[in-house]
This record gives structure tokens, C-alpha cells and sequence, in this order.
């Protein structure tokens, strides 16, 4: 999360159609094929569909300001589509629907032969307006002090109506985009933060959304920033893993001291990087903020590809070459800078979850885990800038659609437990877990086959043994990767 800007108002851009949702009455629309314009995507060669598609700012004001929607549309492969297509809401909160286009071929390309995919850029994201900062780019030489203070400046400046940036507004923008593309009915996927408004949008739509997927499942009750337990939990299962793999176990004996040794050190300021900067090649030389430590080391435990090579990093800092860690932080960096709206991931968390955030909960967070609680210290300084509102917390209510929740266990933000709790309120629910899997289930192994035959017969229960057999990779023991 390095950079964000002032928000855009409505703008029709050069050659895109450009849809009024508040306009748009349900029923038969011009076919998806012939709206919008023809487009590509980064990272993506097919031309898709893309189409603007303007929502007020304000619901309590429709007349007023409006936000011009980024909607991306894979039309179905069969020309007789099924008339209910899958709306694809990203993670974040700040992650952009067009920011994981490769999911159309990793994890839906089964569900897309007989459905119009639409992944949704939500207000305040990629091409919806992205609250991002260019004064935060190339900042990672500054001290942590600094880097605050930037980000602090870039809040205190932003002219955005931030407070509308919220779940509860998004939920209503994808009924408009529902609306203004012309369907009666909708499917919706949500990764990460977008289970969480899969949910908000088919507990204010129960009648539009017939088959809800969510995976790396975050219920309403779940606190953003409040994952150290379950980041511990997730770095001492790769411990375990490690030690019961009989290469891992020879290749890093000493693992979990050599771990214990690196925090030790990098929390008292004792490690000093010096390196040339991995895309500019200037060099550097900073001391290693603990906050960048331990936010790398979580961001690996996200899938079980990185976590295997956890090892091998944490051993070769330990012995004094930190180039394997830098190059993975960086990586880390590149990532949240290309996906991340930092505006929209604080106007969300601020209202929603901080005012949540009691001193018992602060302190058990801060000895919980590696992290040390430093994100719920380090957000609520920002929530004091930009200022937002605190949206009243509610329980939330039975919900009827027809659920499939997808966790991975070794996922260190939202693992099993997690779907467990959001169950309590799907009364049409049905659980699968991965065992070996981190935090998104849906494109591996048999997942996008799952999701096909959830969708084709969602009061159906599914049969999820097949999950069990995604392997965990092996681990990397040197330079040149895992064992042959």
C-alpha cells in the first residue's frame, strides 16, 4: 500500500459506453457482447468487454455527484449463456475486480462456459476512481517515521467524499451494475475482503443474488487487522511442516531459534541493509524496520508456494545473506503498490472495523503473534486524519441464498475458523476446506470444477474430498529450489 490520489469524478472516457445503473429498469438489456467496447486488460490478452457504468456518491442523494464504475465482462464461450453470469468481487478492502483478471483462466474458466463473467472495479479502486498517492512511490528508503508522515499528509489532502466509500455503498453499486447490465439475477465470488461484501450485498439483495461463493471467507464479526493468532498459527504450522519433511528437517535444523534470533534482532534495530535497489539499482542502505520484517514474512505465509520457501530465507539472513528476504520484500512491495487503493482500504477499515477495536482486544493482539499488534497501532493514527465516520456495528442477520465457503487451513488471515463463524448465519451453507492450502482455494487443484458444479446446482451438496489432494510443495533448500 505505497500511493494514492484524489478521486475522480465521473468521466465518460474517449470510445466506452457509458451506463446510468439508477436508470436502468430489470429485465432483458442489449446483449453483453454489444456493450461497452472491446478492451485488454494488463497481463491479459484476450479482449473483454468493458463498460462505465455511473452511481451516485451519495445514495441519500442520488441527484447529486455520481462515480463512473469500471466493469469488466468476460462473455460466456456458449452462445446460449445461462442468464444468471458470476460478479467477481476482489479482495482488500482497495483491491480492484480488473486487478485479478488472471483468475478467469486459473480459477473460472469452467464456470465461464456457460456464464458471463463480471469482475467489478469497486468505487474507490483501479478504474473506479483508485484513491492512491504518487507521493508514497520509491518511499521504502524512508524511515517508518517518514513514511507515516506521508501518508498522513496524503490523507489530510485528499478531497474525496471518503465517507461514502464504505461496504454498505459498494454492496448498492453492484445492484446497479446488476441493473445496468441487464440481469435479473446474479452469482457472486468473493475473495478475501469481497466475502465480506458478497455477503453485504445478498443481505441487502436476498432476491438478486442466487449462489454465493466466498473464499478465504471474512464474516462480518471478523475485525481487519486482528489476524496475529491465526498469522501465528499459520507460521508455526510451516514450522511443523518443515520439521516433518526429512530433507527441510536436515537442510535447517536449527529453524525456529535461527527465526527467533532474526525478530530478536531486527526489533532491536541491529540489522542494516545495504543493497542496490532491485529495480533502479541505486544503492541503498537503511536499519531493517521491524514492521517490514514481519509484514514479509506474513505476506509469504499467504500461499504454500512462498511458505516452502520460508526456510531458506529465514537461514540464509540468519547466516548473514539477506538478498533472498529483500528480493521477497520488494516483491511484497510491488504487489500492495499495483493492487492496493490505501484511500479505500482506510476509508473501509476506519468506519468499520477501528471504532470496533477495545484496549483487550489491542493487547492480546499485540502478544499474539510475530506482528505484535503493529497494524491496529499504526491505523488508528491514520483513522484520526482522514476522519470518516464510524458506521454502527450490527449483528448480522439470517441469510437464506445457497453458500459455498472455500478456506484453505493454513491460511494466516482468514482460515477455517473464520468460515465456521460466517456459517453460523448461512442457513444454506456448505463448507470445504483445503488442508494444504493458504489463504484462496478456488483456482487450485479441483477448485474451479467445484465451482461449476456449485453453480450449476447450488441447493446441491458438493463434494469437496477432492481438495485433499492439492500437495504441499516441496521446500526450497537452495538457490536453485527444492530438492531434485
Amino acid at each position: 500500500m505505497k500511493h494514492w490520489m484524489r478521486i475522480s469524478l465521473p468521466i465518460i472516457a474517449v470510445g466506452t459506453q457509458l451506463l446510468s445503473g439508477a436508470a436502468q429498469a430489470d429485465g432483458p438489456a442489449t446483449p453483453i457482447s454489444k456493450q461497452g467496447e472491446s478492451c485488454h486488460l494488463p497481463n491479459y490478452e484476450e479482449p473483454l468487454r468493458c463498460v462505465r457504468i455511473n452511481v451516485p456518491v451519495d445514495y441519500a442523494a442520488p441527484a447529486g455527484d455520481s462515480i463512473s464504475l469500471h466493469v469488466t465482462v468476460a462473455p460466456a464461450f456458449r452462445e446460449t449463456a445461462k442468464a444468471d453470469p458470476l460478479f467477481v468481487l476482489a479482495g482488500g478492502p482497495g483491491q480492484a475486480g480488473s486487478g485479478i483478471v488472471f483468475l478467469l483462466d486459473r480459477a473460472f474458466k469452467k464456470v465461464r462456459a456457460t456464464r458471463d463473467i463480471v469482475l467489478i472495479d469497486q468505487r474507490g479502486t483501479g478504474k473506479s476512481g483508485k484513491l492512491d498517492c504518487d507521493d508514497l512511490r520509491d518511499s521504502e528508503t524512508v524511515t517508518e517515521a517518514e513514511q507515516e508522515a506521508l501518508i498522513s499528509n496524503c490523507l489530510r489532502n485528499l478531497k474525496a467524499p471518503v465517507q461514502h466509500y464504505n461496504t454498505a455503498n459498494a454492496a448498492r453499486d453492484l445492484d446497479e451494475v446488476r441493473k445496468a447490465l441487464g440481469y435479473a439475477e446474479v452469482n457472486v465470488w468473493g475473495g478475501s475482503y469481497g466475502t465480506r461484501l458478497g455477503q453485504a450485498y445478498a443481505r441487502a439483495f436476498p432476491d438478486r443474488v442466487r449462489a454465493l461463493i466466498i473464499d478465504g471467507v471474512a464474516p462480518k464479526e471478523q475485525l481487519l487487522g486482528e489476524w496475529g493468532a491465526d498469522a501465528q498459527h499459520s507460521l508455526e504450522a510451516a514450522f511443523a511442516h518443515c520439521e516433518q519433511d526429512p530433507v527441510c528437517e536436515k537442510t535447517y535444523p536449527t529453524l525456529r531459534a535461527d527465526f527467533r534470533m532474526l525478530a530478536d534482532n531486527v526489533e532491536a534495530g541491529a540489522v542494516t541493509l545495504s543493497f542496490n535497489h532491485p529495480r533502479t539499482a541505486k544503492p541503498l542502505s537503511f536499519v531493517l524496520p521491524y514492521s517490514s520484517f514481519s509484514e514479509t514474512i506474513r505476506m509469504m505465509l499467504y500461499s504454500a508456494e512462498m511458505s516452502a520457501r520460508l526456510p531458506f530465507l529465514i537461514t540464509e539472513s540468519s547466516h548473514g545473506n539477506w538478498k533472498p528476504f529483500i528480493a521477497q520484500m520488494y516483491a511484497s512491495s510491488d504487489w500492495s503498490s499495483d493492487s492496493m487503493a490505501i484511500g479505500l482500504t482506510l476509508s473501509v477499515v476506519c468506519a468499520e472495523d477501528m471504532p470496533r477495536i477495545t484496549p483487550e482486544v489491542l493487547a492480546a493482539e499485540q502478544t499474539a503473534s510475530f506482528l505484535h499488534g503493529l497494524q491496529l497501532k499504526q491505523w488508528p493514527r491514520w483513522c484520526a486524519v482522514l476522519n470518516v465516520p464510524a458506521i454502527p456495528y450490527s449483528e448480522p442477520t439470517p441469510l437464506a441464498t445457497p453458500t459455498l465457503l472455500l478456506s484453505g487451513a493454513l491460511d494466516p488471515v482468514t482460515p477455517p475458523h473464520r468460515a465456521e463463524t460466517a456459517l453460523k448465519s448461512l442457513s444454506a451453507g456448505q463448507h470445504l476446506v483445503a488442508a494444504n492450502v493458504g489463504h484462496g482455494v478456488s483456482h487450485l487443484g479441483c477448485g474451479p470444477k467445484l465451482l461449476r458444479e456449485f453453480l450449476d446446482a447450488p441447493t446441491e451438496k458438493i463434494d469437496g474430498q477432492c481438495l485433499n489432494d492439492i500437495p504441499l510443495p516441496p521446500f526450497v533448500i537452495n538457490v536453485a529450489g527444492p530438492a531434485p
